[in-house]
């Protein structure tokens, strides 16, 4: 990261304990005169502090720049951010936003999303936004599979759980064996949680 991204970021946390205000210029001056790759930089690393409140502002402040191209990936991250946090209404904006802007959920975004609902419980939506995704002709991957597989056990939704098991034929190689490291993973976890 150059020196002015950093001067960035730190700028931007100092703003945010004096005013909105303060925020806005800094965004206007430091932010603004950045070149795209630190721009990008600067989020990133908001990002990676967890400073969501600050990555959303810069994030929006990214996408009314001239450079700025609708990238895929970078909605992944930042639905991957509040989701982290909790921020379910935030998650599906900012999926709804990518759609807006022209771009194809792929699987992961649909992942990110799945994974948003499942954080905090809602397991209905976990699994609209599964057959969303199946249906718009994503393939879920690993991934997608174990998360779904671990939560909806976690959750004690075994016939869902059970369903997505039946899935993994068709989207895994040896499936069978898949499913069983999942659920030596998931029971590692419940007897270290035990003790």
């Amino acid at each position: 990261m150059s020196t002015e991204a950093m001067h960035a970021v730190q700028s931007l946390k100092i703003a945010r304990s004096s005013s909105p205000a303060k925020v806005g210029e800094v965004m206007e001056g430091r932010v603004g005169r950045l070149l795209k790759v630190d721009a990008e930089a600067v989020l990133a690393e908001l990002r990676r502090q967890n400073e969501w409140e600050m990555a959303l502002k810069v994030f929006a402040f990214i996408r009314k720049e001239v450079w700025y191209k609708p990238d895929l990936s970078l909605y992944s991250d930042m639905i991957f951010m509040v989701a982290k946090n909790k921020m379910t209404e935030m998650a599906e904006k900012l999926f709804s936003e990518l759609k807006k802007e022209g771009l194809e959920p792929d699987t992961r975004a649909y992942t990110e999303m799945i994974g948003a609902f499942l954080q905090v419980g809602m397991v209905d939506k976990a699994m609209e936004q599964y057959s969303a995704m199946k249906d718009s002709g994503c393939a879920p991957d690993k991934l997608t599979l174990t998360i779904l597989i671990k939560n909806l056990h976690k959750a004690g939704e075994e016939e869902l759980a059970s369903s997505v098991e039946k899935d993994c034929a068709q989207y895994v190689d040896f499936p069978e064996r898949f499913i069983e490291e999942i659920k030596k993973q998931h029971a590692k976890r419940r007897s270290i949680k035990l003790v």
